[in-house]
């Protein structure tokens, strides 16, 4: 269809035209004017408009009919202040957290046994996982030195070391290595978990009201 054939289509178009501009027109008259004061050069500027260079500025901004104070606008933060305030943030956050572990750790355990029991099975895990590498390491201590003798015993009657021999007696002890580093692993996962079963039981009796002088630690499971 041919607007420009169709007088009725023309007109309506034309009136729709001036009420949006005459609604725009009413938006902008009853939007308030503001002046905006900032500190420039050691000198105070007050304008209606806000130039570029004063974007990152504290100002302050007011009515142009009553000069009453409307906001106050802080300055930019630098690169330093911004990554000064994420770490804020991020240690504000972290310290949230464990206050929410700590109010799930009351409310989940009813009494320190409950809470000596959740941390007995994680010391259990740790210990028998010790003692398996402490067999295996005994183990694989003694089948080495097996293989040294042997190896030591045909050096001393002048005949070669087989491949093969050589071969066993490297990997035994690079996994002699692997389970030494393992054991060293463990305990120190062991030394981690005392220290934070401790902190966790003072923690629960403060906030259970039942603090006490001394902190026993779980005592480890038979055999271990």
């Amino acid at each position: 269809m041919n607007i420009l054939r169709n007088p009725w289509l023309s007109g309506t178009t034309v009136l729709l035209a001036a009420a949006l501009s005459a609604a725009a027109f009413a938006q902008q008259k009853d939007k308030p004017k503001k002046l905006y004061c900032w500190d420039e050069g050691g000198r105070r500027v007050c304008s209606d408009t806000l130039p570029a260079s004063a974007v990152g500025h504290q100002r302050t901004e007011l009515s142009a009919s009553t000069g009453s104070a409307i906001s106050r606008v802080a300055r930019e933060l630098t690169a330093e202040e911004r990554a000064a305030a994420a770490l804020q943030a991020k240690a504000q956050e972290s310290e949230a957290d464990r206050l929410r572990r700590e109010m799930a750790m009351v409310v989940s355990y009813a009494t320190e046994k409950d809470l000596q029991r959740a941390f007995q099975e994680r010391f259990s895990l740790v210990d028998e996982g010790l003692k398996s590498s402490s067999m295996a390491h005994t183990n694989l201590h003694k089948s080495l030195i097996s293989l040294l003798r042997q190896a030591n015993e045909l050096e001393l009657a002048g005949k070669p070391v087989g491949k093969a021999l050589r071969n066993r007696i490297l990997t035994q002890h690079r996994e002699l290595g692997l389970l030494l580093a393992t054991q060293q692993r463990l305990q120190a996962e062991r030394g981690t978990l005392q220290g934070e079963y401790e902190r966790a039981l003072v923690r629960y009796r403060e906030l259970k009201g039942t603090a006490t002088a001394t902190v026993a630690a779980p005592k480890p499971p038979s055999g271990g």
